[in-house]
């Protein structure tokens, strides 16, 4: 007779755990004491979790569990970057990675193994796509870093800031990655300020008017081109979802009501692509009445990339451009690069459904620009 699975308290909300213990007739201030002991006091023996009765603790035992991914490989850059290979149930893997700055330590998480998109310029994209992240495997990225970093002297945390800008994107993993960034900002959880929790995306706009709606945290948008020619290169699913109607969905995030007052604007610099004067005048006039802050990323290189990372006199020209235009500009210097943990490195183990990465290994220089 096959053993009954057992439930994996982990990814679920306070809602989804009050819930679950009023279905079994318990009262809902059960799922707040369970929520302290899972989140902030990372307990996952349930014999330890002393305010809760005998007899709750037992059949909690029976019929749940709390579960994180494996680590697989831990490294540590020489910035001091940490990344973590985790596997999962099924046996993918993916990528998680800690970047320690000073006053405070970001977390960048996955939503996805592998990536739904085809960013031509992405390592992650490249390696194809096999599913959508559970609840549990995206908050259990947290909890992982939580377990394998040290708090220095008379630090409350140690991560501080968490960006879903991993492998996937978010916004095509929508209610996990609601429940999960939910967990985040529980005060009975982790207690992390909407401000300090950024959901990335390429643009899927329905999506990102629904997380307006539902959890308003802090948005990022991989923008990485000034029109749409060239964006329907880089990011494909500008032809679905292009700038004009997606620069209406960024004024709309940051309206009336909103907790945020601008959107983090990305824009990777790839050497000849995308980085001449006339594309920041360009992205000048796109970005003209949209409130925005843009972080320029340099192109973190990979083997058959087909790109190069722009000049630094080139970078220079871009932003001077941006900020005489009044943008608050801001260049994302690449951390943990040595370990292929810096933006756009991240390949995890996937076992690709899409077949992508076959087709890149036959096409190595997807760019047309002549490699280094």
């Amino acid at each position: 007779m096959t053993e009954k699975a057992k439930i994996n308290l982990l990814g679920m909300t306070r809602q989804e755990l009050t819930d679950f213990f009023a279905q079994r007739g318990e009262k809902p201030f059960r799922a707040v004491q369970v929520l302290k002991w899972i989140h902030q006091r990372d307990c996952t023996d349930f014999a330890a979790m002393t305010d809760l009765s005998k007899a709750v603790r037992g059949w909690l035992a029976d019929e749940a569990e709390i579960r994180t991914p494996e680590i697989v490989l831990e490294q540590c850059a020489a910035d001091g970057t940490y990344k973590w290979l985790l596997r999962l149930d099924d046996g993918n893997c993916i990528e998680t990675v800690f970047i320690p700055e000073d006053g405070r330590g970001t977390l960048c998480v996955s939503s996805q193994v592998g990536c739904a998109l085809d960013c031509s310029f992405c390592s992650t994209a490249r390696q194809g796509f096999n599913r959508n992240l559970t609840s549990a495997e995206i908050i259990g990225q947290l909890q992982v870093a939580r377990g394998r970093l040290q708090p220095e002297e008379g630090q409350s945390r140690v991560v501080s800031n968490v960006v879903l800008m991993g492998m996937g994107e978010p916004l095509l993993n929508f209610e996990p990655v609601v429940a999960a960034v939910s967990l985040m900002v529980e005060d009975n959880a982790y207690g992390l300020s909407r401000r300090r929790v950024t959901v990335s995306t390429s643009g899927i706009i329905p999506a990102m008017d629904r997380l307006h709606e539902t959890l308003h945290v802090a948005l990022a948008l991989s923008l990485h081109a000034p029109n749409d020619a060239l964006r329907n290169e880089l990011v494909p699913i500008n032809r679905k979802y292009p700038l004009g109607p997606l620069m209406d969905a960024c004024r709309r995030y940051v309206g009336k009501g909103g907790h945020h007052s601008r959107i983090t604007m990305e824009y990777v610099m790839i050497d000849g692509v995308n980085d001449t004067p006339g594309h920041a005048r360009e992205l000048v006039r796109l970005l003209r009445d949209v409130p925005c802050k843009i972080n320029l990323i340099p192109f973190n290189p990979f083997p058959d990339a087909g790109y190069r990372r722009s000049s630094e006199a080139a970078l220079s020209r871009f932003r001077d451009i941006l900020i005489q235009a009044g943008f608050t500009t801001i260049t994302r210097r690449p951390r943990g690069d040595d370990i292929d943990a810096a933006c756009g490195q991240l390949v995890g183990r996937v076992e690709d459904r899409t077949r992508r990465a076959l087709r890149y290994a036959r096409v190595p220089n997807v760019s047309g620009v002549t490699p280094p």
